[in-house]
């Protein structure tokens, strides 16, 4: 199906850092060296192995490059590291064709630090189609019931148009939230859940409205509000579909996603606009040292895989008191598990003392 134009949206900026620097790496843990060349037409369409790749060492200590991401287990995933193909304007989805591989945004707000990525997965680099993913980080509400709005989304890959789907939903999220604002505000004060649900349920159904997506924009949605007010401990999430929310504390990451109580369709069928029936919202309580990190299945999946390497590496990583900068954060979001190559979209939250 043709794309068509979406007047009034413009396609999200990343932002580069520049002051990355090379770290060693942590026990279990293997830098993944192989130097790749773009794919072109007429080349293989399966993935390579690694016995086919040429290394490529990256001399440690030149401050100048990290090298492609880390890998765990003894070898790297068979698909190559960063993107190859892109989709071309003239296979008629002008969308997918100026949607970037990576995103990347950070905020920070009072003592609060985030970090958030979003990256084409290994098969779509792989495949040349593009993120269906997206991500946004944002403020809504009036100063004295301020709330910050983290959201992911997750393109359904039978869809064809999931990539513009999770893009708008999360823009007009927020803008519905931030109607609700301050109700919300009030409801998470007085930790009354069933409000939160029912206001969550009336913002989400407005946005899906505004942008009368169907059935080919299928995504899924998570939203992460925590009040600006250093005072207000509690935070809400908000979901539909796979995906959703973990805790890091005490060097161990915690699932904190609401549990279908049995009212709703099965989690793995849960997508917007039609195949929902009301959004899950959860309240929960962090204090100052924990980090709040939001994700789609992409990262959520390998987290709670049986091996625990890659939640120990990334434990190790986001489990300091400091945010990593920004392209450190990209780099260590970008680390790969064999099996799980899908788009990636994280989003932390760091929040220091007084």
């Amino acid at each position: 199906m043709p794309h068509r134009d979406v007047p009034g949206h413009d396609t999200p900026l990343h932002r580069d850092d520049l002051d990355a620097h090379l770290d060693s790496l942590p026990t279990g843990i293997v830098q993944d060296t192989r130097r790749l060349g773009a794919a072109g037409p007429g080349q293989q369409t399966s993935p390579p192995t690694t016995e086919r790749l040429d290394p490529a060492p990256v001399e440690p200590g030149d401050g100048l490059t990290r090298g492609a991401p880390a890998h765990v287990g003894l070898r790297p995933p068979s698909y190559p590291s960063q993107p190859l193909r892109s989709p071309s304007v003239r296979d008629g989805d002008y969308f997918a064709a100026l949607t970037p591989a990576v995103l990347l945004d950070g905020a920070q707000v009072g003592r609060l630090t985030v970090r958030a990525a979003s990256v084409r997965g290994d098969s779509h680099n792989w495949e040349g189609s593009c993120r269906q993913d997206s991500v946004a980080v944002t403020r809504i509400g009036p100063a004295e019931a301020e709330l910050l709005a983290l959201a992911v989304a997750d393109g359904v890959g039978s869809a064809a148009h999931s990539h513009e789907g999770s893009y708008r939903i999360v823009i007009q999220a927020a803008r519905h939230l931030d109607r609700e604002a301050e109700s919300l505000h009030a409801a998470l004060v007085a930790r009354d859940e069933s409000e939160l649900r029912a206001i969550a349920d009336k913002a989400i159904a407005g946005a899906v409205g505004a942008l009368r997506l169907g059935p080919e924009h299928a995504t899924t949605l998570h939203v992460l509000l925590v009040p600006t007010d250093p005072r207000i401990r509690e935070r809400v999430l908000l979901s539909v579909g796979d995906g959703g929310l973990f805790v890091l504390r005490d060097s161990q990451w915690h699932h904190a996603s609401p549990v279908d109580d049995g009212s709703l369709l099965d989690t793995r069928t849960e997508a917007l606009p039609h195949a929902y029936r009301s959004v899950k919202a959860r309240l929960l309580r962090s204090e100052p040292g924990h980090v709040l990190l939001l994700g789609t299945d992409g990262i959520t999946n390998p987290l709670t895989q049986k091996d625990p390497a890659f939640a120990q590496h990334l434990a190790q990583a986001w489990g300091g008191p400091q945010a990593p900068s920004l392209s450190d954060f990209l780099w260590q979001a970008q680390t790969r598990a064999k099996s799980y190559d899908d788009d990636r979209t994280v989003v932390c939250v760091w929040e220091g003392a007084e």
